[in-house]
């Protein structure tokens, strides 16, 4: 008789054992195919998430770097100091304008910070007057030279806002100042105005001077921290923090603006995907920037956010598909090796009539196969529902812990620090984001095929591993002996 008619036989005469097969690889199948799907949208959502928030890639100088070079040490050119940094430990705006014409950056912006001396004309804001005998050495206001105002931190999250004028844009020249509305009430200025500070001019012999330069004042903003309540350093003071562009921070350093613009502290580059740094470097060196000296670091910290929980969530699902897919196989294995023993004799009279050994094992390996395929089908049915249950519970969970560990990990503000958080230091260069909450699980014919040949491998498997003994049986020692 036709092996395939025999397993048919055997799978109709014995609906117990049938049924329990298909239900076994049921829950297998369904198992398998949910860490799939899970996984599979997980996957889906990584990918939107990279290509929506890309990463922030900072470059700024690398001191070691420059000093291994041979760079430090002696004067850089005219006017500098033998043992100061030279010119070219600054990045020159002009060349970093060009790597944010990269195709590989969504945005950029820039930033020299800096100080600003006082003059009769503009003084320094304080609320609270110095002590006796308190020296006035220290009296500056401090200076933030920006590409972009409103991508500056406190603008960016709403501590500051304009009044009136403008901010700095990556339009604005070199003379442009925006300042606070306390220091231009308490100095009676108004936008348009023109005014003098001092700027900082170091000597060859590496004596520090000051001179006047001239400022035009494009905007008036207001700062919502209140002011301190006790005396601090004007440049500690919120109310002293003034904002000019790159090429205006170089003026107040005491350099010339030439053609090729300013100089700037540091610079970021959002990228359009994460996996764009290496394009970003090699943009960068065309550029003319030394990427030893000005070195990317990539900060992905919004994609690493946007996509913790949900990676997590898929690594679960991988590693229950594999706890399965073994578990079931040695379940299997054991089920069918005791099936096997209970049909010695039926396999030995097979063997007597002339039946060859292999068919002998491939009539059992169509019969759960049989059982395998049926299990799949029902499994495809019902498994995109079982995965948007389980995957939403499972990243419900992922979520609420990435959350709590960060409210964990926020830093409070300092009992000793009386400018109400103003000294905090602008490390925080991308918005806030908030995990991915949701998972869409979507059952496609590639992970039919993916759960429909992990099944029937398991099926497989579970069935040679043991049925490898039959192929050493004889007719005469099943039929003679015992189990």
């Amino acid at each position: 008789m036709n092996l395939f008619k025999r397993a048919w036989w055997r799978l109709w005469c014995h609906p117990g054992k049938t049924v329990m097969l298909v239900g076994l690889f049921f829950v297998i199948c369904t198992l398998v195919l949910s860490g799939f799907l899970i996984r599979s949208a997980a996957a889906r959502a990584s990918a939107d998430a990279k290509s929506s928030v890309g990463a922030v890639a900072t470059m700024q100088l690398d001191l070691n770097a420059y000093l291994e070079a041979g760079k430090g040490g002696e004067g850089g050119g005219p006017g500098e100091a033998a043992g100061q940094l030279g010119a070219d430990a600054d990045m020159r705006r002009v060349l970093v304008d060009k790597v944010c014409g990269s195709p590989v950056v969504a945005g950029c912006n820039y930033t020299k910070d800096g100080v600003a001396g006082p003059t009769d004309q503009v003084k320094v804001h304080q609320p609270v007057p110095p002590p006796p005998g308190q020296s006035d050495e220290l009296d500056f206001f401090k200076a933030d030279g920006v590409r972009d105002l409103n991508a500056a931190k406190d603008f960016r999250n709403g501590d500051s806002k304009m009044v009136t004028g403008s901010g700095i844009t990556p339009d604005s020249g070199s003379d442009m100042v925006v300042i606070e509305e306390r220091v231009a009430k308490a100095n009676r200025l108004e936008v348009g105005d023109r005014v003098e500070l001092n700027a900082s001019v170091q000597q060859p012999d590496g004596r520090l001077t000051t001179r006047k330069t001239g400022f035009v004042v494009v905007g008036v903003y207001r700062n919502g921290t209140a002011d301190p309540r006790t005396y601090v350093s004007p440049m500690q003071a919120p109310s002293n923090q003034i904002y000019v562009s790159p090429d205006g921070a170089t003026r107040l350093d005491g350099r010339k603006v030439g053609a090729d613009g300013g100089y700037v502290r540091s610079a970021t580059f959002t990228l359009r995907d994460p996996g764009d740094l290496d394009r970003l470097r090699e943009d960068a060196e065309a550029a003319g920037l030394d990427p030893r000296i000005f070195p990317l670091s990539v900060n992905d910290k919004q994609y690493r956010t946007l996509v913790g929980p949900i990676g997590r969530t898929a690594d679960f699902a991988s590693l229950t598909v594999w706890l399965v897919a073994v578990a079931g196989t040695v379940i299997l294995a054991l089920i069918i090796a005791s099936n096997l023993r209970e049909r010695r004799k039926e396999m030995g009279i097979l063997l007597s009539l002339g039946e060859k050994k292999p068919k002998l094992l491939g009539q059992h390996l169509a019969e759960v196969g049989a059982c395998a395929v049926l299990a799949i089908g029902f499994a495809a049915a019902g498994s995109q529902f079982i995965a948007q249950g389980v995957g939403d519970r499972l990243l419900s969970g992922e979520v609420s812990a990435a959350k709590d560990s960060a409210a964990a990990e926020a830093p409070g503000q300092l009992l000793t620090d009386t400018t109400g958080g103003s000294l905090k230091e602008d490390t925080e260069e991308v918005r806030e984001v908030e995990p991915i909450d949701a998972i869409e699980i979507e059952l496609g014919a590639g992970d039919i095929g993916a759960v429909g040949a992990t099944g029937l491998g398991i099926a497989a498997l579970a069935t040679i591993v043991p049925g490898i003994r039959v192929l050493r049986l004889h007719p005469r020692d099943i039929l003679t002996k015992g189990d």
